[in-house]
């Protein structure tokens, strides 16, 4: 196995791991019934929703997933042809 396989196989896992713990970390959407029976969703918290540690989960998850899947398919190049 060559030094950029391994390296590679180090980030994959680094960034499964990363993935895991986001996607644990993050709360669920359960807006409930209050959808159905027009609730108001144009609050101080909507308007605010990108300053939130939630939005930060899941811009940090988006980022891992992407990462995640660079690596692993550059990880499978690495692989399939031996570089």
């Amino acid at each position: 196995m060559s030094v950029t396989a391994i390296v590679l196989s180090s980030l994959d896992i680094i960034f499964a791991i990363a993935l895991i713990i986001l996607f644990l970390a993050q709360e669920g959407n359960d807006n409930g019934m209050g959808v159905v029976g027009g609730a108001s969703t144009d609050s101080f918290y909507n308007k605010q929703k990108g300053r939130t540690l939630e939005e930060k989960l899941k811009r940090f998850t988006l980022y891992a997933v992407l990462g995640f899947s660079v690596v692993s398919v550059l990880l499978y190049l690495c692989v399939a042809r031996g570089w």
